[in-house]
């Protein structure tokens, strides 16, 4: 029987250093693509997958994050008085339920595997979600919604992935594929950022995961990987063979929110997908074709 996943688990303890000084006292996850910050698309993302618990492995300086998913009673109470009606609905629905978020610290910058290690009381012997808010995905339905659907039917371990250059594989966790029918591909191994020359395939990782609790086995181990840090995508390696291991071609467009020139791209992406912006968004291009 394919449990059903029910949490999520948002990496969000990081610096955000190729977004100073714009992140030196905001966590970059706060970082708004139109008017929503990147924590909220995934946080949306995650609700319309079914997720009911949400667990944010935070660090220093994320405050602003709990702030966000918490009641603002002062400018609730400002809203109201000022019939502001549609927007004190808007960030009411902001908020999870009582009792569905999770904090949790990750006291040192140990990589990806390690913050997700930093969850494991929090899942227990479940499957979960990962979702990095960084790797902003415009689709309908959302990439996870995706991706539980195909799990459902499927089982095991599950990444949303995409084709890149090859010239770009020491910027992704690779797959080693056996099968792959144009959407679904079966892999044997997975390596963590290869040189162009050694990658097994073009097809990468992105910031989107349907893990099983066996993974946190090879997490306890606390190896570290490529650039000295505990990996994920290690980890994920080392239960091929006890767990299936598929990548899916969702269908969507991905914007890497963690450079600059990907973020600029998200916001126009986002504003001409919104009904209200599209034709004043087309205006204001033109003057810049």
């Amino acid at each position: 029987m394919i449990k059903p996943v029910r949490k999520a688990v948002f990496p969000v303890a990081g610096q955000g250093t190729r977004f100073l000084p714009a992140t030196k006292a905001m966590p970059k996850e706060m970082l708004t693509v139109v008017d929503k910050p990147l924590i909220q698309y995934a946080v949306d993302e995650a609700r319309e997958a079914g997720i009911e618990e949400f667990i944010f492995v935070t660090g220093r300086a994320k405050s602003a994050i709990e702030d966000h998913f918490d009641h603002s009673y002062e400018l609730e109470q400002s809203l109201e008085d000022r019939g502001k009606d549609e927007i004190l609905e808007t960030i009411r629905e902001i908020i999870p339920e009582a009792g569905q978020v999770s904090y949790t610290r990750q006291q040192k910058p140990l990589g990806l595997g390690h913050a997700v290690w930093c969850a494991r009381y929090h899942i227990h012997d479940e499957p979960f979600a990962v979702l990095l808010a960084d790797d902003l995905i415009l689709a309908k339905p959302g990439c996870l919604k995706q991706m539980v659907d195909t799990y459902q039917e499927i089982g095991g371990n599950l990444v949303a992935v995409e084709d890149v250059p090859k010239d770009q594989t020491d910027r992704y966790g690779i797959l080693d594929v056996v099968d792959d029918d144009g959407k679904l591909a079966s892999a044997q191994g997975l390596v963590e950022k290869p040189k162009p020359a050694d990658a097994p395939s073009t097809l990468s990782i992105i910031g989107r995961y349907i893990l099983q609790p066996e993974v946190f086995e090879q997490l306890d181990r606390q190896e570290k990987g490529a650039g000295g840090e505990i990996q994920l995508t290690d980890a994920m390696a080392h239960t091929i063979g006890d767990v299936p291991f598929h990548g899916l071609r969702f269908e969507g467009d991905r914007y890497d929110c963690g450079s600059r020139l990907g973020f600029i791209e998200a916001n126009l992406a986002f504003s001409l997908d919104r009904e209200d912006m599209q034709a004043g968004v087309q205006e204001m291009l033109k003057k810049y074709s």
